[in-house]
């Protein structure tokens, strides 16, 4: 029977997985991915390990980005914001194997494992904005303090089970969109509810707009013009404070 491993000849950009070690207040996340991106295909892989301290875990953001070929989908991820300064993004992937490549019809075959990339943001949204092209907003999201820090907490335990419990993506069962949903129903249970935009996840912004999870008071065709951060990132793409200024 074909079951999924962590072993396999990985795309150098996801051959390495996170981890996270809990120490009362502390949290020291292993293996943070930065790449340094010339082209799509072109980079070079890096990672660092650094400690944070949940006292200072304030805001959570999820983003979106649509894919430009296929508008019923989009990439979903989560960035949580530490003290205004540092952030720390999660993307939940299909783990390549080198020279593969997404299909959301081999999605459905198990012929991919699924992995949480837990990443500098320069690397999970500049690949995304400057190299890439495609579309990023960044929505901030509307929770509490002990709400934001509970979902941490509950990304790291998957982080960690991945690590050494290795699962079969699925274009619809286990994807980026509803694995976030888990996550927060883990914590408010039935707040996500079962929504064709979980399961195709191109309008996942807006179903999150409707149940309240961003925090805004605008239109949501304000709030998304507003989350776009293309620009400021193509900009501030050398800056050393890049997450503070693709934030307005």
């Amino acid at each position: 029977m074909w079951r999924p491993s962590n072993e396999r000849p990985w795309s150098p950009d996801q051959a390495v997985l996170s981890r996270a070690d809990l120490d009362g207040e502390l949290v020291k996340v292993h293996n943070i991915r930065n790449c340094t991106y010339r082209t799509t295909e072109d980079y070079t892989v890096s990672h660092y390990d650094k400690d944070f301290k949940l006292a200072d875990l304030e805001t959570v953001d999820f983003i979106v980005v649509p894919f430009p070929d296929m508008p019923t989908i989009s990439h979903t991820m989560l960035s949580f914001g530490f003290a205004g300064r540092d952030y720390l993004a999660v993307s939940v992937e299909i783990r390549k194997e080198k020279d593969e490549a997404y299909d959301p019809i081999k999605g459905f075959l198990r012929q991919y494992e699924i992995m949480y990339v837990v990443g500098d943001e320069r690397d999970l949204i500049g690949l995304r904005t400057n190299y890439r092209l495609n579309d990023v907003y960044v929505y901030r999201a509307n929770a509490t303090p002990a709400q934001t820090r509970a979902l941490f907490l509950d990304v790291m335990g998957r982080v960690n089970k991945l690590a050494a419990e290795p699962e079969f993506y699925n274009t619809i069962t286990n994807n980026c969109t509803s694995n976030i949903a888990q996550h927060i129903n883990h914590l408010m249970p039935g707040k996500v509810p079962y929504d064709l935009r979980v399961f195709l996840t191109g309008n996942s912004d807006k179903l999150a707009y409707e149940l309240g999870l961003l925090k805004t008071d605008a239109s949501f065709e304000e709030a998304r013009l507003h989350a776009r951060v293309n620009e400021l990132a193509y900009i501030n793409r050398e800056s050393p404070d890049f997450s503070t200024r693709i934030r307005r």
